[in-house]
């Protein structure tokens, strides 16, 4: 992957063409706001007036879920021209989710905040961005567009897109996941708020892991403490037989990573 370096000028709102932003959802929320602080021309449209937008626009931007976006494509054809580029927001889909697109004459874009995006007052500014294009011009309104946005582009080759979006799934989705994991045990020990208990562990150990990476590492894996797993291990085949796998497999993977010379 590699980050790409667009200076202020080349990204100013002069440079962009009007966009339309095809999805009124969270992220598509979260675009319009960034769109208008960045004094971009940008329509927010919903999938049943996306086709009036595009043809006031040069460039269009669906904002839907991946499974969908097949279809919002094709509605869009029809304003090819004077629509002359369509992109999408997905992290896992690639160029030809926009083959419709492209095949009616259009350049075709990808553009993905790296980032958790909960509702549409979602801050965008500083997050890094996948970006990709068909061509050298979509691709440079692809970075563009991200860093109008305030975000940090970077290209992902197309082969390489659902291990992106894997790793950031397991970055941010799973990582919720685990964490509710960790609360519910709480709960069956008998241990009320512990979202609120645990909240300054994660927080310190995430600070910890941007500073120092697999350093960051502590806890009785890291000091080859095998007999406090082989509670840990008893206690959930007890309380959460459920867990237990996960636990192993996250147990197994940590080794890994104090192996690597990490200090206890």
């Amino acid at each position: 992957m590699r980050e790409l370096e667009r200076n202020s000028e080349q990204a100013s709102a002069a440079t962009i063409p009007a966009v339309a932003v095809v999805g009124a959802g969270r992220l598509g929320g979260a675009i319009a706001r960034a769109g208008d602080t960045a004094g971009l021309e940008l329509t927010l449209a919903g999938r049943d007036t996306a086709s009036e937008a595009a043809l006031a626009s040069g460039a269009a931007l669906i904002c839907v879920p991946d499974d969908a976006i097949a279809s919002a494509c094709s509605a869009l054809a029809t304003a090819i021209p004077p629509l002359r580029f369509v992109g999408h927001t997905s992290g896992a889909a690639g160029l030809d989710a926009l083959e419709s697109a492209a095949a009616a004459g259009a350049e075709v874009f990808t553009l993905h905040p790296l980032q958790t995006v909960p509702d549409s007052h979602a801050d965008l500014a500083g997050a890094p961005c996948a970006v990709s294009g068909s061509g050298p011009e979509a691709l440079a309104l692809a970075t563009d567009l991200a860093v109008a946005f305030g975000m940090r582009p970077f290209e992902v080759p197309e082969e390489s897109r659902a291990v992106y979006h894997a790793a950031a799934s397991i970055a941010s989705n799973l990582l919720v996941a685990l964490e509710e994991s960790a609360v519910e045990l709480l709960s069956r020990a008998g241990i009320d708020d512990g979202r609120e208990l645990l909240a300054p562990l994660v927080l310190r150990t995430a600070a910890n892991w941007a500073e120092r990476g697999p350093e960051a590492l502590t806890g009785p894996i890291a000091r080859s403490d095998e007999a406090t797993v082989e509670t840990h291990i008893r206690a959930l085949e007890k309380t959460a037989p459920e867990l237990l796998d996960t636990y192993l497999a996250l147990a197994e993977r940590a080794r890994a990573i104090a192996g690597n010379g990490v200090p206890a």
